[in-house]
């Protein structure tokens, strides 16, 4: 997917968030924010939103000599999703298609995003929760029920630390023994690493890897080799989270996006509005 003239002063105040939740100096926020400037007015507008994400936080990285700046809210997300997770499971296995309800538990947990929402309360991953069900739903779901069931290889692309929890309700009903979670090879906002992973039980029930790339999304051209390996050879994909949407849209195989409409370049292009729950297929690009 290509960057949008829409994206740029999104670019530019995720940009700032950052600077500011890794930094409390004010002349760091305005050395990330000239550099961002200065790199946007020369971006190629045919990359993905995406590249740029993975450029700024490099750089926040470099500035901070900090590798992890989220690891502390990462490790908050974690516990929160944690405690959830048992009352959710019983809502899965007492519903009529628990398919249906884990699919949309897993991608009400997209919300758990700082690149979106860089000041994210326990609070607003609450009433997140607590709206899963209620809110609009836009899904290729018989179809993606078929492709599950016809799967003897399933790679699942995770996203945030935090959503990473409810991924796994959907992994255990995925027949977790098929199933490959692919997370971060290195720490970017809040993305799911290897340690969230395990922090949230994932290794006990699917085997999990690292892509090997620190971009906020899917750059194959940036992962490891056995994780391109995998990619084109798995029966089904499902990539979960809106930058995993942005990276990945235009390429080719059975992928499935999972993730909350954020923005309104997202909405346009999916045809769907701000907010709504998706499951789909590469069409509707």
């Amino acid at each position: 997917m290509r960057t949008s003239l829409d994206c740029i002063p999104c670019i530019l105040r995720q940009s700032l968030d950052a600077a500011r939740l890794v930094s409390a100096d004010k002349a760091v926020h305005e050395q990330v924010l000239r550099e961002v400037l200065h790199w946007v007015s020369e971006m190629d507008l045919r990359q993905s939103p995406p590249e740029m994400a993975q450029r700024i936080h490099r750089r926040l990285r470099e500035i901070t000599n900090v590798d992890d700046p989220y690891r502390r809210a990462k490790d908050r997300l974690n516990r929160l999703a944690i405690e959830l997770i048992p009352g959710f499971r019983t809502v899965i296995e007492s519903a009529d298609d628990p398919l249906l309800m884990a699919a949309r538990l897993a991608i009400a947990g997209n919300a758990m995003d700082m690149g979106v929402n860089g000041n994210l309360t326990e609070a607003d991953v609450r009433q997140a929760m607590d709206r899963a069900l209620t809110e609009p739903f836009f899904g290729e779901m018989e179809r993606f029920r078929q492709a599950v069931r016809e799967a003897r290889s399933i790679l699942y692309l995770a996203d945030n630390a935090g959503e990473i929890a409810f991924d796994r309700l959907l992994v255990e009903q995925l027949s977790p023994k098929r199933v490959t979670v692919v997370v971060r090879g290195v720490p970017v906002i809040n993305d799911a690493t290897l340690p969230d992973a395990h922090a949230v039980g994932m290794d006990e029930v699917a085997e999990v890897m690292d892509n090997g790339s620190d971009a906020p999304g899917t750059l194959l051209s940036d992962c490891h080799e056995e994780f391109r390996r995998r990619f084109a050879e798995a029966d089904l994909i499902v990539a979960k989270g809106q930058g995993n949407y942005e990276s990945l849209s235009d390429e080719p195989g059975n992928l499935y996006y999972l993730f909350k409409v954020k923005c309104p370049v997202i909405a346009d292009r999916i045809r769907q509005p701000v907010g709504t729950q998706i499951l789909v297929r590469a069409a509707h690009t």
